[in-house]
């Protein structure tokens, strides 16, 4: 399935809901979000049947993230349904505090791997940063997800500037010992954030500068977004996402699913279809999809300053 500009979208994240166990602040607002009415949101089954489509269409590679998708009820069963499509990469994003509990089930379920959102390793930033979260349980659901082999674990880090910067080589080193990457990634202007995240933003650029005996690694996948580099003899790798300062655009292969089955093509655009009308009202699923893929953008315009409504924990990262 190609789109206008000849890009193969084989990659889609599924959202399954917006409600979060945290209030990151360049995430979510400090009060939380309204929840949806119940109707709105799609139901596991019509996850499933949309997910259902996409690989029919091409997809190889699923990502299921929030919000917090642990805090979907049903979450475990949804993960065994896609599962059964016989997709070759099914992961999760999540920020942990749960996986002690769902772990174990995830992988029996069919889930592959999990990325962890963790942006500080010191207890009182992280409660700061997250508005309440005790990091201590992130550390517990990443040495579960180790033991149970959901792996390999990546760690995303976004930079924030006045905030994480001086934890760049403390995450780097996290990769010497432990076959875990950490992944960071500039801090994007979405939503009623993208103001505060003007304000935050810090290059990933100084991280080269911090660690210099980083080495360039070559890429597995040609379509990920980040570059990813080694220190010497470490078992992990370190990637650098910089959607702002070096944007991928031309090797984008990813849509996006929410929670109340609206289909982005891009992540920094507004524009969005909505495939869960097109279900329930009984519409050609797949010739939706396929003629939607036309229309996704060529490349986003954050570096001219156009920023989307939707908040992060809605359309999920």
């Amino acid at each position: 399935m190609k789109d206008l500009y000849g890009r193969e979208i084989s990659y889609l994240r599924i959202s399954v809901t917006d409600l979060c166990n945290l209030r990151c602040k360049y995430c979510m607002p400090e009060k939380g979000v309204c929840k949806l009415e119940h109707s709105d949101v799609l139901s596991l089954e019509e996850f499933y049947e949309i997910a259902k489509a996409f690989v029919e269409l091409g997809v190889k590679k699923i990502r299921i993230t929030g919000g917090e998708p642990l805090v979907k009820n049903g979450i475990v069963e949804l993960v065994e349904k896609i599962s059964s499509l016989g997709v070759e990469d099914l992961a999760m994003t999540t920020n942990g505090l749960l996986l002690p509990k769902y772990a174990s089930d995830l992988k029996r379920a069919g889930l592959d791997r999990v990325n962890i959102s963790l942006d500080t390793l010191n207890p009182k930033k992280y409660s700061e940063i997250t508005r309440g979260g005790d990091i201590l349980d992130v550390f517990k659901g990443i040495d579960i997800a180790k033991q149970v082999g959901l792996t390999p674990i990546k760690i995303n880090t976004v930079l924030i500037g006045d905030f994480n910067t001086d934890e760049i080589e403390n995450f780097v080193y996290i990769t010497q010992q432990e076959e875990i990457d950490v992944r960071f990634i500039e801090l994007m202007p979405i939503g009623e954030a993208s103001g505060w995240a003007k304000e935050k933003f810090a290059s990933n650029s100084m991280i080269l500068d911090r660690v210099p005996e980083l080495i360039k690694t070559e890429a597995k996948d040609p379509s990920s977004p980040a570059v990813y580099y080694k220190l010497p003899d470490g078992k992990g790798k370190v990637g650098i996402i910089n959607p702002i300062s070096c944007k991928f655009c031309d090797a984008c292969n990813r849509v996006r699913l929410t929670a109340t089955g609206k289909l982005k093509l891009c992540l920094h655009s507004d524009e969005e279809i909505d495939l869960g009308h097109v279900l329930r009202s009984g519409g050609n699923l797949k010739e939706v999809i396929s003629s939607s893929i036309l229309q996704k953008p060529e490349e986003h315009h954050l570096e001219e300053g156009k920023f989307i409504k939707r908040n992060m924990n809605e359309i999920g990262g």
